[in-house]
């Protein structure tokens, strides 16, 4: 018996030199707790279309004469971190790959269901898109080797409807979806993607159209709010699930001006080609919450399929908060009223300097800066008129834009002067909108002026942009501000 334990001593103390020693799975730290990974500069990616706003302080709110006696924009200094943010307002063309990746998956989980019912668990190799239903089943195999990934078929014989699983499963993108009616595969498949499409009784001229009620957008956030003020609670009671149709709302080029003949905009103004540079509008702020989702997913899945076994998580996307959204509207420029510094509307040439309602009955600017055209009646394509310092486009003017933080009269008075929310800490229906629009007049161009929507009404004059946190201490290279 000593003799065993005196072994396993002796065991003991070699597995331990061998550890320390270099030639085990540890480093030689010598006993001691030495960091794994060496402290580096961390160099955070830039977006593209984004520009860096450097943090900083600065003097929030109406710091010019406040003509509308709108007390809830008082003068404040507060300090703000910096950021990246979008240089222009998001594009119909950028806003109609969120429509397109929300239709396409919606076609795909439903023909994978239908597969999933007739039996098909997608370990067969998938044809040329020509073999039927069976080609969109859940996925089962690994998409680098080919070969069957243990962990999917688990997804697959767990998604019962009770596990939970059933979000975790995969569908298949590899195989091209099959639009045109004549060359579908199966009955199956004829069945599942008819009940996309509008039924013939809603149909203008046999015209077949998809139906945009049902591109609907689910995803799940942490209400950090609630946790943060909760114990003894569980995780689940932290997560809210939201569903959010994406679909713009086209009709609110008619809604939004009863006795104007709007109805080409309401027809082409999203899809139409000419119109892919112009701000997307229509979309309320819970769509454009939704946007931000799947902005970070997109950006998220790309980086995991460039390097397998990445765990590094991109920085989340979201809309900008209010403060955060004049700061870097000013473009490094204290007390000005306008992006462009100030008090005028016009430069030295007589031009406007944004897209706004100059006159009375006059929508039409008389001059802009980056166009032939004498100016636009509605909306104007982006980077039409000059940046502002930061290099920031049309953060006055054409349309205006959702912020993150909720709409409170007095909420400038209450809240701290660090990274202030402008909120209560509660989800309020009115959301702030900043920076004005292509019908409002001069003074709701100002950058200390306040206006609020409710966050599920959709404006035909308003837009939004995003933003992504930089963290403290990166190492970024940030553009010169004007002075």
């Amino acid at each position: 018996m000593v003799r065993t334990v005196a072994c396993i001593l002796l065991s003991t103390m070699l597995f331990s030199c061998n550890l320390f020693n270099g030639k085990g799975s540890r480093s030689n730290d010598r006993g001691m707790i030495i960091p794994s990974k060496k402290s580096k500069n961390f160099s955070p990616e830039r977006p593209v279309g984004m520009v860096a706003i450097p943090g900083g302080s600065f003097v929030m709110g109406q710091t010019d004469y406040d003509f509308a006696q709108q007390k809830n924009a008082s003068p404040k200094t507060v300090s703000v971190s910096g950021f990246f943010m979008d240089d222009t307002e998001i594009r119909n063309s950028e806003y109609q790959e969120f429509v397109s990746y929300v239709r396409d998956s919606i076609v795909r989980q439903r023909l994978a269901e239908r597969a999933y019912e007739l039996g098909y668990d997608g370990t067969a190799n998938a044809a040329s898109g020509q073999g039927g239903i069976s080609d969109f089943a859940f996925k089962a195999k690994d998409n680098a080797t080919g070969e069957q990934s243990a962990y999917l078929q688990y997804v697959n014989e767990m998604a019962d409807g009770r596990s939970g699983y059933e979000s975790e499963r995969q569908l298949n993108w590899d195989i091209p979806i099959i639009w045109d009616k004549y060359e579908y595969p199966d009955r199956d498949y004829v069945e599942v993607m008819e009940a996309l499409y509008y039924p013939p009784k809603d149909r203008f001229n046999g015209e077949r159209i998809l139906d945009v009620r049902k591109l609907n957008f689910v995803f799940t956030e942490v209400d950090k709010n609630k946790a943060a003020r909760a114990t003894n609670s569980k995780r689940q009671d932290f997560v809210v699930t939201d569903t959010v149709n994406v679909y713009p709302d086209t009709t609110v080029w008619v809604r939004d001006f009863n006795y104007a003949y709007n109805d080409p905009l309401h027809e082409d103004y999203f899809w139409n080609e000419a119109y892919a540079d112009y701000p997307v509008v229509g979309v309320t702020w819970s769509q454009a919450k939704g946007f931000c989702v799947f902005r970070t997913k997109k950006h998220q899945d790309y980086k995991r399929s460039r390097r397998k076994n990445n765990t590094e998580n991109v920085i989340q996307y979201r809309l900008p908060t209010e403060v955060e959204w004049e700061y870097a509207a000013r473009g490094g420029i204290q007390n000005a009223p306008y992006p462009w510094g100030g008090p005028y509307l016009t430069d030295s040439r007589g031009c406007y300097l944004a897209n706004f309602k100059p006159k009375r009955g006059d929508y039409v600017e008389d001059c802009c800066a980056k166009s032939k055209k004498s100016g636009f009646i509605y909306t104007a394509p982006v980077k039409t008129f000059h940046p502002n310092g930061y290099g920031l486009y049309d953060m006055a003017g054409n349309v205006a834009e959702w912020t993150q933080s909720p709409y409170g009269t007095s909420s400038g008075e209450y809240t701290g002067t660090l990274n202030p929310y402008l909120g209560t800490g509660k989800d309020t229906d009115r959301k702030t909108v900043k920076g004005g629009s292509w019908k409002d007049v001069g003074y709701m161009l100002m950058v200390g002026n306040r206006d609020n929507e409710h966050k599920d009404s959709a404006r035909s004059y308003i837009g939004f942009r995003t933003v992504q946190s930089i963290p403290e201490g990166a190492d970024v290279r940030y553009n010169r501000t004007r002075q």
